[in-house]
């Protein structure tokens, strides 16, 4: 096997535990199932994670860190702000129709990790990860298309937040993708409403 930094195991560790639990849903991934995905001993898994809860932690952040930057790189800023916010739900919507399955898992790891005793911060760990992104997202747009808000950055944040989960969440349910043209054209022009251009 293959000698490599622990920093880079644990990032190919993660990989491997996103995979099996997309595919065999968390409860029924289990250390040995990911090491064996990822195609290393079980005693290399331990070396670089110290429980199971480390490892969802880095599952959750890693997945989070992905919806990030393909959001961050869509939202350059564009002729109007309607046309950037739209570029960036976009990019979110497209990842979301392409990996279904990573997308669910987000749900399970928060019902997971707020039912298992001892992972319940987990939870609140990934939704403050969710604000964290969308407060970061905000600054940046705000700074660079100089634009005033007409609410508070946290309140925003904490909407966006709420606003994309439970859309992902509906989407997941119901499918319907003829549909969202229309929603988020509407979400769109919410956010519009939220944001002030200041002149020059």
């Amino acid at each position: 096997m293959t000698r490599m930094p622990s920093a880079e195991r644990r990032r190919q560790l993660t990989a491997a535990a996103i995979r099996a639990m997309a595919r065999d849903g968390v409860a029924g991934t289990t250390t040995r199932s990911i090491a064996a995905e990822a195609g290393v001993s079980l005693s290399v898994f331990h070396y670089c994670f110290d429980s199971k809860q480390a490892l969802v932690e880095s599952v959750i952040t890693s997945i989070t860190d992905e919806y990030v930057s393909v959001v961050k790189e869509a939202l350059r800023p564009r002729a109007t702000l309607e046309e950037t916010v739209r570029a960036g739900f976009q990019a979110y919507w497209d990842h979301v129709r392409a990996h279904p399955d990573a997308h669910l898992l987000t749900y399970e790891l928060t019902q997971y990790a707020l039912r298992r005793p001892g992972f319940e911060q987990l939870a609140r760990r990934q939704y403050e990860l969710y604000g964290d992104a969308y407060t970061e997202l905000i600054e940046q747009l705000s700074a660079s298309m100089n634009l005033r808000l007409r609410v508070p950055v946290a309140v925003l944040a904490r909407y966006l937040a709420a606003m994309t989960d439970g859309l992902t969440l509906n989407y997941l349910v119901l499918g319907d993708a003829d549909v969202w043209t229309g929603v988020l054209d509407t979400v769109t022009a919410h956010i519009g409403s939220l944001v002030v251009a200041d002149a020059p």
